[in-house]
This record gives C-alpha cells, sequence and structure tokens, in this order.
C-alpha cells in the first residue's frame, strides 16, 4: 500500500490546475492533464512534506477513453484525504469508510477516488469496490460509468499487450459484472481488436470462445436480437485478411461446439462464402486462360474433380449456415438469407438454383436487380435449362426496348458460352425481329460456331438462314466464300 506521501502526489496531479475540467484520452498514448496554474497541496499529516509535480503522466496502467468535467469543485476536501488514507490502510471494507465519509465526499472527490485506485502500486480491485458502492448508492451518473469503463479498458489493454493469460482477461470482465459495470460488445470488440493487431489471433479465437461459454457482455435475452457478437464480429477481422476459408470454418466450429453464436455471425459467414467462391472463381478463370495460351497444361479430370468438390464444399457450408439462420433468426431472415444463397449459387454457375432464389426474393417483396435476372439468364441459357429460360423471359415483355436488348444480349452470350450455336441463332432472329441489333462480336461468335456445328452434322440450314437475314438488316461485311468438304460432297457455302 502506498503511503501518504502518495495522496499528496496524486492530488498534485488532480490539482495542477484549480479548474481541473477535462482528462483528455489517448488510447494509444499517454493521458496529460491540461493546466494553467500549479498549487501546492498541503497534507495534514504532519510526517507529510509539500510536494510539487511540474509533470504527471497518469496512464502507465490506464488510458482513459472518456471525460471528467466539473464546474464547482476547486480543491479536494479534508474528507477526501482522510477518505484515501482510510481506504489505503485496508482495516476496514471500503464500504464501510465510504458509508461513514459519504456526506462529506463530492462527486469530483468519488470520481477521483476511482483514478486514484488504478494508478501503478494500487489496488485495483478497491477501485472496484468503490464503483460497487457508488452503484448499490445510486450515484453513478453516465460521466462516472464513461470513466469507470475508460478504466476498465486500460486495464484490458495491459493484461493483453503484457502477454497475460486470457484467464486473467476473462476474470477481469467477469469482475466487471460483478459489481455491476457489464462489459458491453464494444468492450468484447476492443479485446478482440487488441489480440488480433498485436499478432495474437489464436489466442482471440479462444478468447471469443470463452466469452461465448460464459455468456459475458449479454443482457438476459439480448443475443438473439442484437446485429453485433463476438464470434460475428472475429469473423469479420477474418475477412478483412482475406481469410475467408477461416472465417467460415470459425462460425460453423463454434456452432458445433453448442456455444451458441449470434445470429448475425451466420450472416457474416455466408458472405464469407460468397466472397471465397467469388475469388476461387477468378483464379479458376485465370488458370483456364494460362492453359489457352499453353502456359499450363490443361486440367485434367482430377484436377475438375478437386474443383468441384472444393465448390460444393463452400456450398454445402453456405446452405448449412441459411438454415442455422433462419432457425434461429425467424423469417424476418429469409430475405437476405435468399440474396446470400443467390450471390452463391452465380458463383459456381448453378442456374436452376439460382432462378429459385430470384422467386423466392421476389415472393417477399424484395424485389431483386434486373442485373441479376439477367446474369441468372445468361447461366441457364449456358446450360439450355429450357424451363427456366423460358420462365426468366417472360419479364421481358414488359420492360423497355433498351432492356430487351440488354437481356436478350445476356441470352445470347449465354447460349454461345455454353456452345449452343442454333440457340444463340434463334436469339440473334429473334433480336432482329425486334428491331434489335447484337454487337458486332457476338454475331462473330455465332457464325463461327455455326460453322463448327456444319463440320460435326453437315446442317448448314440455320448458317444460311442466319446469313439471309444478317444481309437483310445490312450487319455483313463484304462477300465471303467458305468451302468445305465432307466424304465425296462439296458444299460451296457463300456469306451473301
Amino acid at each position: 500500500m502506498g503511503s501518504i506521501s502518495g495522496i499528496a502526489s496524486f492530488i498534485n496531479f488532480i490539482s495542477v490546475n484549480r479548474n481541473l475540467n477535462r482528462i483528455i484520452p489517448n488510447f494509444n498514448g499517454t493521458v496529460f492533464v491540461n493546466s494553467r496554474s500549479r498549487v501546492s497541496i498541503t497534507s495534514r499529516n504532519p510526517n507529510c512534506k509539500v510536494m510539487k509535480l511540474h509533470e504527471f503522466r497518469f496512464c502507465k496502467a490506464v488510458e482513459l477513453d472518456s471525460v471528467v468535467t466539473s464546474d464547482d469543485e476547486d480543491e479536494m476536501s479534508e474528507g477526501f484525504f482522510e477518505a484515501i488514507e482510510e481506504l489505503e490502510r485496508m482495516r476496514r471494507e471500503p464500504s464501510d469508510v465510504l458509508e461513514e465519509m459519504n456526506s462529506r465526499l463530492s462527486a469530483r472527490e468519488l470520481q477521483l477516488v476511482l483514478v486514484y485506485f488504478t494508478q501503478e502500486g494500487r489496488d485495483s480491485w478497491c477501485a472496484l469496490e468503490v464503483f460497487e458502492w457508488l452503484k448499490k448508492e445510486n450515484k453513478v451518473d453516465d460521466e462516472t460509468m464513461e470513466l469507470m469503463v475508460s478504466l476498465m479498458c486500460g486495464w484490458v489493454k495491459k493484461l493483453i499487450e503484457g502477454k497475460h493469460e486470457i484467464e486473467d482477461v476473462i476474470d477481469l470482465l467477469v469482475d466487471m459484472e460483478c459489481v455491476g459495470l457489464k462489459p458491453g460488445f464494444s468492450m468484447i470488440e476492443k479485446v478482440i481488436s487488441l489480440y488480433w493487431d498485436l499478432g495474437e489471433k489464436e489466442k482471440g479465437v479462444v478468447f471469443v470462445k470463452e466469452v461465448l461459454k460464459r455468456g459475458i457482455g449479454y443482457e438476459s435475452g439480448e443475443r438473439s436480437g442484437r446485429k453485433g457478437g463476438p464470434a460475428g464480429y472475429l469473423a469479420w477481422k477474418m475477412m478483412e485478411d482475406g481469410s475467408y476459408r477461416d472465417a467460415i470454418k470459425l462460425v460453423i466450429q463454434i456452432k458445433e461446439s453448442d456455444l451458441k453464436p449470434e445470429v448475425y455471425s451466420y450472416l457474416i459467414a455466408m458472405t464469407a462464402v460468397v466472397k471465397e467462391l467469388n475469388e476461387f472463381g477468378k483464379a479458376l478463370r485465370k488458370l483456364k486462360s494460362y492453359a489457352k495460351t499453353g502456359l499450363i497444361s490443361n486440367l485434367d479430370v482430377e484436377d475438375r474433380y478437386l474443383i468441384e468438390n472444393y465448390q460444393s464444399t463452400l456450398l454445402s457450408d453456405g446452405v448449412r449456415l441459411s438454415n442455422w439462420v433462419i432457425e434461429e433468426g425467424g423469417p424476418s431472415f429469409q430475405g437476405v438469407v435468399y440474396e446470400r444463397l443467390l450471390a452463391m449459387y452465380i458463383c459456381v454457375g448453378r442456374g436452376p438454383e439460382a432462378e429459385k432464389q430470384l422467386w423466392k426474393m421476389k415472393l417477399l417483396g424484395k424485389e431483386p436487380d434486373t442485373n441479376l435476372y439477367d446474369i441468372v439468364l445468361a447461366i441457364c441459357a449456358s446450360q439450355k435449362e429450357t424451363n427456366s429460360i423460358s420462365r426468366l423471359l417472360t419479364r421481358i415483355e414488359v420492360t423497355s426496348i433498351l432492356n430487351k436488348k440488354k437481356t436478350l444480349t445476356w441470352l445470347l452470350r449465354g447460349y454461345i458460352k455454353g456452345s449452343h450455336y442454333e440457340d444463340a441463332a434463334e436469339t440473334v432472329f429473334k433480336m432482329l425481329d425486334l428491331g434489335l441489333y447484337p454487337e458486332f462480336l457476338d454475331r462473330a461468335a455465332v457464325l463461327a460456331g455455326l460453322r463448327k456445328v456444319i463440320k460435326q452434322s453437315g446442317n448448314v440450314e440455320v448458317y444460311f438462314k442466319l446469313c439471309k437475314r444478317l444481309s437483310d438488316a445490312g450487319l455483313t461485311g463484304p462477300c465471303l466464300i467458305y468451302m468445305y468438304i465432307k466424304k465425296y460432297k462439296l458444299w460451296v457455302i457463300k456469306m451473301l
């Protein structure tokens, strides 16, 4: 325990300005006190000398996030000295000391008692007991609450930076709850961020699991309804680092461990599934482009199996997460769940499943974006899903001419991607009937594809018909002769 000289030092610190108005916080640095004049504090203990401090660096142990204000107190009273000295002796319970001196201490002095016992070398537990007494006596206003939360944040930060055990951090949070200071989600979030920023990622995972296990930071019945939580926040931190797969595994593992993560953590994990599928798709397209240019060998059967298996596993995780959201969150979450499932199916190119999510969203009154209909239409066209295509095309009857062209262009490109060139030609005919002209590269791709069809089947009818229609629309280039010999027959194909 500190001596009376410690009191004088502390009082000199808080009294360097006779109108102490604020303590300025800096979470990453040292906290200083603004001062306009300096005064001396003389202790009433005859053995204690007058002390002056020209500078007092406060937050070696504690950084403040709040502002302490006072408009009506210039100097500490005699009761303040006596309270600090009595509490330091520990001969009686802090509550008994404060009860006895209640009428002699101002609100500001009670706040400074808290601050005093959070200095290095002081009994920090005493500060918790002082706060508990203040809470019981209904003397904790918003200002005092902010002060105490700031002090606790400093303690937590010191523990983590000092490489203390996770159990020590958890114990501190539990102690906070014991004295009526519930560590809300913002406090939990700061702890997770500290572990993450210090590179202690595994400790961050263990901390989250312990918090969920003990239910720290939640009011009764709050867990299912909140929009943030430990599991979701940690998963989001992982996503920010690009560790999408880790974020998915984290939430699923916590759920399967019966730790009951918040509903929003499932949605965050579903977002991670979408991002992982999207990144995987980009890498896959790049790989295929390298194969086309001969930089690498073509993907073999085993490669394709591994690719499909990875995508299927991710999709399976996404569906499981979606089921948990609906089970625990209820119907109000259906719209956002269908939206994420739609994104997943688009990423892996599953047309019918994606179409199903579109209609589910529409039935809920959550109208999907027009572009989503067109993207799904193109996917279905590439897979020649006739029924899905018919349903998706019904909407173009009531759209503008520009939207009709956009939708039919997506349909055309879907057929081209799936090598369904005769269906692509029919789409070109439909566009021309509506007075719409396909893009040059699209027309050229269809003609080139139809020539491949002629080589395989010998059917030239569609090719001739398309050439004639393009010529009538003024969309053909110079006269072109294409010769093709099959067995003993000679065909001369002329592009009119």
